[in-house]
């Protein structure tokens, strides 16, 4: 099993989530054991690269000590994306300007390094912003 939450194959970025044979549970992240059950039947999937923006909201304001960032704060948006037939995921927007977000917007998977760890985030469809 891959831990990183994203594989990304022949450009295309996609989300590592687990199946469980026993219960047809559909998990992100993937854990070697089913949330929704407890059995160790879970087999690995990916979710599709595209999704659909189900809501969102902006981290505005600057968090308390000790989780000040380094350098000068800039404002964010994070959001659920609903792969249909699978699961709604929750994760950082790559647009954080709330004029050019609307929910219902088609979104895609990108990877995102964090300080060498390897993340995910979801970026709108090109031609997509308001």
């Amino acid at each position: 099993m891959n831990e990183s939450p994203v594989r990304v194959e022949d450009g295309v970025a996609r989300l590592v989530a687990g199946s469980c044979a026993d219960c047809s549970n559909v998990g992100f992240p993937f854990r070697a054991r089913c949330p929704a059950c407890g059995s160790s039947e879970v087999g690995e999937i990916l979710l599709p690269e595209r999704g659909t923006l189900w809501t969102w909201t902006t981290q505005g304001f600057e968090p308390k000590p000790p989780y000040v960032p380094n350098g000068e704060f800039v404002s964010f948006a994070v959001g659920y994306v609903e792969f249909p037939g699978f699961l709604r995921v929750e994760g950082r927007l790559t647009e954080g300007d709330p004029g050019r977000l609307r929910i219902g917007m088609p979104m895609r998977v990108v990877p995102l390094d964090h300080a060498g760890i390897a993340s995910y985030a979801f970026a709108p469809e090109p031609g997509e912003t308001t």
